[in-house]
Order: C-alpha cells, then structure tokens, then sequence
C-alpha cells in the first residue's frame, strides 16, 4: 500500500549511493552515510518553497493574536459565529492554515518510508514488518530498487564497526544476517556509534527548537497552546529522542542528524532574509515620512488651512464661470435671479418699473 513511497525513497538513497559510490567506493560505511544524508538534503531541497510559506504563516498567526483574540472573547459563547469570522479574518489576511503544516506532513511519510527501506536490507527478523528470512536468502534478495549487490554491499558497511541497519536493542538472531559479509557486530561496537549519534540529535532538536521559541512574539508566546507546544518542543521531543534512540537504527539517526542540521541552517538563512525585508519596509517608511517632512527652516503649511483660505479667489473665478454657462444660480435662470434682485417687474418697452411702486399707492389709498 505504501509503495508510493518506498520505491521513490529508494530510489533517491540508491542514486546518491552511487554517486559517492565512486569515491569512496560502494561498500565504504561511508558512502551509506552520505547517501542518507543527501536523501534528506534532496528532500529538504524540494520541501524549501513551502517551508518558507511556513515560517511566514506563522509569523503571520503570531501578527493576527490580538485579533484572534478579541474573536475569541467576543463570540465565546457562539462558536458557529467565531469559527465562521476566524475564517473571515484569515480569507482577508491571505492566511493559510496548511502552509504551516505541508512540510511536516510530507516529512513523516519519507522518514517512514526510509525506516522501512533500511530494515528491509536486514529481514531476518520476526514480527510487524518483517519476513523471517535466512541470512542467505536476505542476502540474495532484492530491496526495491536495489539489486542483490547493493544488498550485500550494504551488509557490508561498517561505521567503526557498526552496520547501518543494526540498532542497541536488536535481537542476537538478527545480527547473523551480517556474519557472512564482515562479522557479527557486537552491542558495544553499535552503542558507541549510536549513543553519540542519539545525544547529538537530541542536542540538534533542543537547539532548533530553542532558536524558533526565540523569534517568537510575546503575545504568540502568551499564548496557552503554544506555550504547550514550546515546552514539547523543547524537553518532550529531544527526551524522546534520547529514549527511543536504542530502538533506531544507526541509518535513522543519521537521517534525524542530518534532518536537524539543515533545519538550523535553513532557519537562519530564512528568517535573516526576512528581518532584512522588515527593515527595508521600515527604512522606506521613514524615507517616505522624511520626504513629506517641511525643509529645515521652513514654515509648516496646514493643509486645512489652505483649503479653508482658498476660497476667496477660487470661489470668485467659479462663480464667474458658472455665470456664464448659466449655471450658477441655484433658484431658477439667470433672468429669473436678476428679477428677484430687482424687485419689480419690466414695461411693455423693456424698462424695468421700480420695486416700491405697488407699495406706496396702497399706502396712500389708506
């Protein structure tokens, strides 16, 4: 079921064992190693884009806390209306939540694949996932893309002793699949190769940790999960680590060395572009403010002002304007406005009567 991601994990493992293959030769303990490792660097490399939407997606739920929170205590009692404005306030944000999540999600099933690879190079075993073979028939068996020779040449390996595939707590039974192709490995010859691979993944695991607690907001840190998680993160992962360490196979522990290693080396690079790009809005923004400033020596202008003074030219030239389109009298047409402030009314010969005539007649009829 799972071949989807066997075959493609094997056949990255098998390419860069064949690169190094020429240098140091194919049996060389060495070469294994570094095929590990570049598997996860090749898997790091794919996995960079998103990791960058990642760290930005945090660092932008970290922005968005307060709102979150004032979300949180407005609608506490109506959780349809908080999920449904949390969605809102993401939409506008351009948040997405599974930005922060793809690089771990597809992490988990490449290191589950690796596991598998590397044990099927040893089926000698009994129990979940393995075949019970004989330590000849396991040697002349094929492990996905990996002929019968790469089988072998990988029983063959040794780093200081130590097989890649042989973990503390293996079964005696299942250290006979290495007898014929360099010796049976004893428990110490692993241990001292994988005790201080263990506590320098443990170390690797605390520190990356360490360096992401760190560039968080006080207000991201505040918060009740995440200071959960930042304790997992620091104590509970590296601890376990450290404890399920004797059940990994040497393989494995280089493939979670490696893993840390790039993780610190890729959050630095990341998270220094992006203060650079922090402080280049933040330098413009004041170039922007410095270019707006009055000269040294110079007199504020109150641009209120100005508006408000204005009027007195402009407002004239606009009346004249409006007077000769005919537009500016709001009561009625030019002739009708000048008949109201003429007050009476024009003779049959074009000759305007005076206004008060009606008015004194009257007064003398009375």
């Amino acid at each position: 079921m799972l071949d989807i991601i066997y075959w493609p994990v094997s056949a990255i493992l098998w390419f860069w064992h064949k690169a190094f293959g020429f240098v140091f030769g194919p049996d060389s303990g060495l070469t294994w190693s570094l095929a590990v490792v570049f598997l996860v660097f090749t898997l790091r490399l794919v996995l960079y884009k998103p990791f960058v939407k990642q760290v930005r997606t945090t660092k932008q739920m970290q922005e968005l806390q307060p709102q979150i929170k004032e979300l949180q205590k407005k609608y506490k009692n109506d959780r349809e209306t908080m999920a449904r404005e949390m969605q809102k306030l993401q939409k506008e944000h351009g948040f997405n939540p599974l930005m922060g999540c793809l690089p771990v999600l597809v992490q988990v099933p490449v290191f589950l694949g690796l596991f598998h690879v590397l044990r099927s190079f040893n089926r000698t075993g009994h129990g979940w996932g393995q075949l019970g073979m004989s330590a000849y028939d396991n040697a002349h068996t094929p492990n996905y893309i990996f002929g019968v020779a790469d089988v072998q040449s990988f029983l063959s390996a040794r780093i200081f002793g130590a097989p890649i595939a042989s973990f503390i707590t293996a079964p005696t039974s299942e250290m006979q699949a290495f007898a014929d192709w360099g010796g049976t490995p004893t428990k110490l010859n692993i241990a001292m190769v994988a005790v201080p691979l263990m506590i320098i993944a443990g170390l690797a695991t605390h520190f990356n940790a360490r360096a992401s607690v760190q560039r968080q907001t006080p207000e991201a840190a505040a918060n009740p999960q995440a200071a959960i998680m930042n304790k997992l993160s620091l104590w509970v992962f590296p601890l376990g680590v450290m404890v399920g360490g004797p059940f990994l196979m040497i393989g494995i522990l280089i493939y979670w060395v490696a893993n840390n290693i790039w993780t610190y080396g890729q959050q630095h690079l990341v998270f220094g572009r992006m203060e650079k790009e922090d402080e280049e809005r933040k330098q413009k923004k004041l170039e922007q403010r410095a270019q707006n400033a009055p000269k040294p020596g110079a007199k504020p202008v109150d641009i209120r002002k100005r508006v408000q003074d204005a009027p007195a030219e402009d407002q004239a030239s606009t009346n004249g304007t409006a007077s000769a389109n005919g537009t500016g009298s709001t009561n009625g047409t030019p002739k009708q406005s000048a008949n109201k402030q003429g007050g009476g009314k024009r003779k049959p010969g074009g000759q305007q009567r005076p206004g008060n005539r009606g008015r004194a007649n009257q007064k003398r009829k009375r």
